[in-house]
């Protein structure tokens, strides 16, 4: 049990694949990203998962689009503070040239931290590709930038790839990890699972759970009991209830972890704590 432990709050938002068919709350363009943002952070998270998108809602690998995306949110009230990761997702392009380009930002817009799938996994209708050398390359090009990598973890050989990294120098010896349960080809959101990956990651890993459609809420609660924090947001999940009634908005996502994240007495941790923890560099 983790009561008192400080809590992190990772917003997914976005993602690759929801549409406004799918659910009328999903952030599409610019300025709807960053007004959703804007007002997840006046909730208190304290890291955001950023997936831009083009002019027409499809996700883009576009640098330019993500330096708007970082410097706007940055312009936000908690915005300098908050922690901004960008994706390298191999969804749309599974090659390295384009996947890194976003990793070359500079100044103003360039990101705390990028996400790192440590294998290819299929999704239910679509596939991540994620090749060995792939993954070596961007871990290797995040270190060579000072960016953190945010890793992604669904399944036990994920985990397992996760050491082989770090004891290869390639990522920190204690990494950020995302947990993500109740995939169609993963880990599926039960106390077993997760007990398996997280005795397989890296040791002194800050761990962060998330869950896939009707999954998030049950291994975001098991992430307020077991975890360092959770990843909850739009590009997880878009509904509310597990009869899908209700469509999700971030917000509600995230005022719904907040009542739980209470009642198990899990206060949020502060971004410039956990900037420290993460040994990132300070706001300013």
């Amino acid at each position: 049990m983790r009561s008192g432990d400080p809590l992190i709050l990772n917003l997914a938002c976005t993602g690759v694949i929801p549409t406004r068919a799918m659910n009328p709350h999903v952030p599409l363009s610019h300025a709807e990203i960053v007004d959703d943002v804007a007002r997840c952070l006046e909730l208190g998270v304290q890291m955001v998962h950023l997936h831009a998108r083009d002019p027409e809602g499809v996700q883009t690998g576009d640098p330019e689009a993500y330096a708007r995306l970082i410097e706007s949110i940055r312009a936000l009230p908690g915005g300098r503070e908050a922690i901004l990761c960008v994706t390298t997702s191999g969804r749309k392009d599974a090659s390295f040239a384009s996947r890194a380009r976003v990793l070359d930002l500079d100044g103003d817009a360039k990101p705390d931290m990028a996400s790192l799938t440590l294998s290819s996994l299929n999704f239910v209708q679509s596939a991540s590709i994620n090749a060995p050398d792939t993954i070596r390359q961007l871990a290797a090009h995040m270190q060579a930038r000072g960016i953190l990598p945010e890793l992604e973890v669904f399944d036990l050989g994920m985990a397992n790839f996760g050491r082989v990294l770090s004891r290869e120098g390639l990522i920190p010896r204690a990494p950020y990890v995302n947990l993500l349960l109740g995939n169609i080809a993963g880990a599926q959101a039960d106390p077993l699972s997760l007990g398996a990956l997280l005795a397989n990651l890296p040791d002194g890993s800050v761990t962060a759970l998330a869950g896939i459609g009707r999954s998030q809420l049950t291994a975001n609660t098991l992430g307020l009991l077991l975890t360092d924090g959770v990843r909850i947001g739009l590009e997880d999940n878009l509904w509310m209830d597990s009869g899908r009634s209700e469509a999700a908005s971030n917000v509600g996502l995230i005022k719904r972890m907040l009542r739980l994240a209470a009642e198990l007495e899990r206060p949020l941790e502060s971004p410039a704590r956990l900037r420290q923890r993460l040994g990132l560099r300070a706001a300013g």
